[in-house]
């Protein structure tokens, strides 16, 4: 009887093992709208969008990178890896020399026409939304035969994120703020992902959602939005621009660069996500963090 119940034990663990597993072929849709058919679990991966290269190493496959683009850095076992070039700038004949059995790229720059042709599967992957960090997450577990680890990732990263929000939904004052990614300017609107990672860090984005994810923004609308606290740009540009001398934040003194270490994660739509919203967080409500 006792013999039984542990072969019957053991039948259960490997069926559910296995229920857990990929099968290949796999076929998805990418985000190019592509339908993309994977014949066996990529062992050999190029990766060519950061926010991908963090979050392959996160699911535990980091070993199986053989290049990445010359943007990826975390971790640093990647730096040591072949670089491929970047977005704009690709080193398709290096990619190809890799050998890989997938190359992951961003939607975005016109990789996946010619390594198609060279007889190499590939897959856009380009999280954007703040959701979608979630979710390419999963697909990419999926991708690589480590869905188990994706769900226990993503789960992770909402229970860290969730630590942050209960922490700032107690601050007594959430200040309206102006977050610049680029001094031409650029900001960034609420519905983007670093937007939703400003709001749940105490903050209110004076960037109205019609402008879209990361927009161009007229001086002006910042001067009449006259905000509290200003991130991503230093005290005396602000004060050296038409105007911003009578915004609130200016004449306080809030007005605060973007570490650097921090602005790198906070534009990385991947598993460093909490991490991304605790930096913002501490700098927004420095009192939470005493």
């Amino acid at each position: 009887m006792h013999k039984l119940l542990t072969l019957t034990t053991l039948t259960l663990t490997l069926t559910a093992g296995a229920a857990g597993a990929t099968t290949y072929p796999l076929t998805l849709t990418d985000d190019l709208g592509r339908q993309v058919t994977l014949r066996s679990e990529p062992k050999r991966i190029v990766s060519v969008l950061p926010s991908d290269t963090e979050t392959l190493c996160a699911l535990g496959v980091c070993d199986r990178l053989v290049g990445v683009d010359e943007f990826s850095d975390f971790p640093a076992q990647v730096t040591r890896l072949p670089k491929v070039g970047g977005l704009y700038n690709p080193n398709i004949e290096a990619m190809v020399a890799l050998k890989p059995d997938l190359v992951i790229v961003s939607k975005y720059g016109k990789l996946a026409g010619p390594l198609t042709q060279a007889g190499i599967p590939v897959l856009a992957v380009n999280p954007e939304t703040y959701d979608d960090v979630f979710s390419k997450t999963l697909l990419l577990g999926k991708v690589v035969n480590r869905e188990a680890q994706a769900k226990t990732l993503v789960l992770n990263m909402k229970r860290d994120i969730a630590r942050v929000e209960i922490l700032t939904k107690n601050a007594v004052r959430k200040p309206t703020t102006y977050f610049e990614i680029d001094p031409t300017p650029y900001s960034i609107g609420p519905n983007s992902f670093m937007g939703v990672l400003l709001t749940k860090a105490g903050a209110r984005n004076i960037i109205p959602a019609s402008l879209g994810d990361f927009p161009k923004v007229d001086p002006e609308l910042v001067v009449k939005a006259n905000p509290e606290l200003m991130l991503g740009l230093d005290l005396g540009t602000a004060r050296s621009r038409p105007g911003w001398n009578s915004i609130q934040a200016v004449k306080a003194g809030r007005v605060l660069p973007i570490p650097k270490d921090l602005n790198t994660i906070l534009g990385r739509p991947g598993p460093r996500l909490p991490q991304a919203l605790r930096g913002l967080a501490r700098l927004i409500h420095p009192e939470l963090f005493r």
